[in-house]
């Protein structure tokens, strides 16, 4: 008589089990905390945020990147992308929608520091899962470059793209790891306070939410900030929760 396999139930024990971190994830949850410290302690400090400074530029640059990419997505033109030495950005386009292009912006730079935050779960040999992400960001990188239209960005992009390459040789790639993490954690950090800082602190007058505030004209901006900021903790909240999974289930543990 054949015998019936049924599948078990996944009970609330199941769930901490899997979200339970190994002693390595431990150790790269740490790095994560340390990160997040260290970035908040820098941010204003006389002479020491310039240490801050070139990864800020860089996560200004993801920020344009993820305008640009959807404004490709929806059939904009993008004639250029330019950085400031004072931390702005701007992005400039023909066409497009730009109920999605504007919060592109916050969002898009927050979903791709939770993806790397995601990637430097990666404890494995190989280090496949990190060397992707550093592929990925050396195109962005490169798209960058092509936009560009000021010195600053092209140096920036020309730099960044170095290091990945250097990485990639040293120690088979180990500093893969702290590298990608870093500009995780800068990029989920610079959002959410990026979208305070406009919304909250108005250091602008304008910014990426009133403007798509008057588009949609049903909410306020500090609405939307608000929403964005919600989405970009959720986005952060995924990537550390799915690196604790997959990556134990991709180690065969439980």
């Amino acid at each position: 008589m054949p015998v019936i396999l049924e599948p078990r139930a996944v009970t609330g024990q199941d769930v901490v089990d899997r979200l339970r971190p190994t002693p390595e994830q431990r150790i790269t949850l740490i790095i994560i905390g340390a990160y997040a410290l260290a970035i908040l302690i820098l941010w204003h400090l006389p002479v020491l945020k310039i240490i801050l400074y070139p990864f800020k530029l860089l996560t200004v640059a993801l920020h344009e990147f993820s305008h640009a990419a959807a404004g490709c997505c929806t059939g904009a033109k993008i004639e250029s992308i330019q950085l400031d030495p004072d931390e702005g950005g701007a992005t400039r386009m023909r066409g497009g929608m730009s109920c999605c292009t504007l919060p592109a912006g916050y969002l898009g730079s927050s979903l791709i520091g939770a993806i790397f935050i995601f990637c430097g779960f990666d404890d494995t040999d190989n280090r496949i899962v990190l060397k992707v992400a550093s592929i990925v960001l050396g195109i962005i990188l490169i798209a960058l470059l092509y936009w560009a239209k000021n010195w600053l960005l092209r140096g920036l992009t020309i730099f960044f793209v170095g290091v990945i390459v250097l990485l990639w040789f040293i120690d088979k790639g180990a500093g893969l790891k702290y590298f990608v993490l870093f500009v995780g954690v800068m990029s989920c950090l610079y959002s959410l306070w990026d979208i305070m800082d406009d919304l909250v602190f108005r250091k602008v007058n304008e910014s990426d939410a009133s403007k798509f505030a008057k588009e949609c004209k049903c909410c306020p901006s500090q609405i939307w900030g608000i929403i964005w900021l919600i989405i970009s903790f959720l986005f952060l909240g995924i990537g550390v929760l799915a690196g604790l999974v997959v990556f134990k289930q991709h180690n065969g543990q439980t």
